[in-house]
């Protein structure tokens, strides 16, 4: 979206750095984004604060690919009751109604009726013991059936025989639940949201506790109060989310790891902050909200006509005009123009190519993506490498990432199964291979490109067994296009290693 893209644009921090990094033994970027990777050591309070923004910004793929995205902002915004009934609960609870109601578009999607099938019920999706912590009826009466059953019982001669008996089963129905009723939930889900914040000493702390639990929170709290770079007048969510680190901070990052892994509850209050700004956008330039909704359609209908709900964020990346869809010919003759080749010294770049042709075809032609495509892979080899030299680890070497594609003609992406296969024909995709790297160094990658992907910059995704398949977003092309001029401009001040070629 033009929104989107114009955040990345404006808040894509680059940095000229004069000389080069680790004795100049690998390639290190002009341009530079700061606070990433090995960089989170020292993030100042502007750099949180444009890592917020960015990070609040990347939620909307998380909320905009669903197909209830657009009713439910009408339902949230448009009913005059739940207005309403927002309002006076804000005003009870001093929580202000645009976080309630953000809260409530991201829980149900504003439906009073909503289920999950872990529990939680109604428009806040309370569960059973927090609606009875906040005072909420929930009542169940017991009753009895009587049922007919086939059982094998002995007869007088002490033979097995087939009978039918009459059983009384004991069951319970749900006589009351208030979690059901909007005009009780809400009141009591603010009331509990402003309980939260007077005991965690923030609204942040408050939000994230609503999704995640107060014991979650409450040790999530104490590590980031004790975590290394983290000012004492400081101890936010945002700051707790981005001093997180494998190198530093272990334990609070191996913390945040374990709840990412259950229901992502470390990222709710970037996605309740941007649930809150989209539903004023709808309220204020409904024409703009449809429009940001169109874009994050896909281009793939299912069998009723109806765009299916994107599955990662290079699928509604990845637009028409990105399709290069070159075929074998194009490629060897170089009539794609748009590619560029990728760098050949895994020991410079970080990244080594491991590139086995699916047909008939010279390995130097299908060594290329676009300029945008390379600068992401060799932005990624530079940061996981710093990550791995902050590291220090005595008598151990770096592994390079295995790139095992990139462009593919479209006669060799209809062969594979690969469910992203197609995606190689516009040269803006690559995938690596990690299972031959060294459990550290893959816990790095996948820390960097978490890193990367949470504020905006490229998505990633599992593709079959042990491999990522990985692109920049069309935001950031412009950015990593740079870092590939950076190391076009490298490559060739530098001697190569035994090996290696240009």
């Amino acid at each position: 979206s033009g929104m989107r893209h114009t955040a990345l644009i404006v808040l894509l921090t680059l940095v000229s750095l004069n000389g080069m990094s680790a004795a100049d033994e690998y390639f290190t970027p002009a341009h530079r984004l700061l606070g990433i990777g090995a960089s989170r050591d020292a993030l100042t309070e502007d750099q949180i604060a444009r890592r917020v923004n960015l990070m609040v910004q990347s939620q909307t793929f998380v909320i905009m690919r669903e197909p209830l995205a657009v009713p439910a902002a009408k339902r949230i915004t448009g009913d005059r009751k739940l207005q309403a009934i927002f309002q006076l609960a804000a005003a009870r609870s001093r929580v202000p109604a645009s976080i309630i109601e953000a809260i409530a578009y991201l829980e149900s999607w504003g439906n009073p009726r909503a289920q999950s099938p872990s529990g939680p019920r109604g428009i806040m999706q309370i569960t059973h013991a927090t609606a009875l912590e906040m005072g909420l009826h929930v009542v169940r009466q017991v009753r009895y059936r009587t049922v007919m059953e086939r059982v094998r019982v002995p007869n007088r001669e002490k033979k097995l025989v087939t009978r039918t008996v009459r059983r009384r089963v004991r069951y319970s129905v749900l006589v009351r639940d208030d979690r059901l009723f909007p005009q009780r939930a809400i009141p009591a889900a603010a009331n509990y949201l402003a309980h939260l914040e007077q005991k965690f000493g923030g609204r942040d702390w408050a939000i994230f506790a609503y999704h995640c639990g107060e014991g979650c929170v409450s040790e999530m709290l104490d590590l980031t109060r004790r975590a290394r770079g983290v000012p004492k007048d400081q101890v936010t969510v945002a700051r707790m989310f981005f001093s997180a680190s494998p190198v530093w901070n272990r334990e609070l990052y191996e913390a945040i790891q374990t709840q990412m892994l259950r229901d992502y509850s470390p990222t709710y209050w970037f996605r309740v902050m941007r649930a809150r700004q989209l539903l004023s956008l709808y309220r204020n330039h409904p024409a703009r909200f449809l429009s940001l909704a169109a874009e994050y359609r896909t281009e793939v209908t299912g069998a009723n006509g109806i765009p299916l709900r994107a599955p990662h964020r290079l699928t509604v990346w990845l637009k028409h005009d990105d399709r290069l869809f070159p075929t074998s010919d194009e490629l060897v003759s170089g009539a794609a123009t748009k590619l560029v080749k990728a760098f050949n010294r895994p020991a410079y770049f970080g990244y080594a190519l491991e590139i086995n042709p699916q047909g008939q075809h010279d390995l130097e032609y299908l060594s290329q993506a676009s300029p945008a495509a390379i600068g992401t892979l060799t932005y990624i080899a530079f940061e996981t490498r710093r990550l791995w030299d902050a590291l220090n680890l005595q008598g151990e070497n770096f592994h390079p990432l295995e790139v095992t594609s990139l462009v593919a003609p479209q006669a060799d992406t209809a062969k594979t199964a690969r469910s992203n296969a197609l995606a190689h024909r516009t040269g803006q995709v690559f995938d690596l291979d990690y299972a031959d790297l060294p459990p550290v160094e893959y816990e790095l990658l996948r820390f960097v490109l978490d890193d990367l992907g949470w504020e905006g910059y490229l998505g990633f995704v599992e593709e079959g067994k042990e491999r990522l398949h990985i692109g920049c977003s069309p935001g950031a092309r412009d950015f990593f296009v740079k870092v590939f001029e950076d190391a076009l401009a490298q490559q060739s001040s530098q001697p190569v290693s035994g090996g290696e070629g240009l």
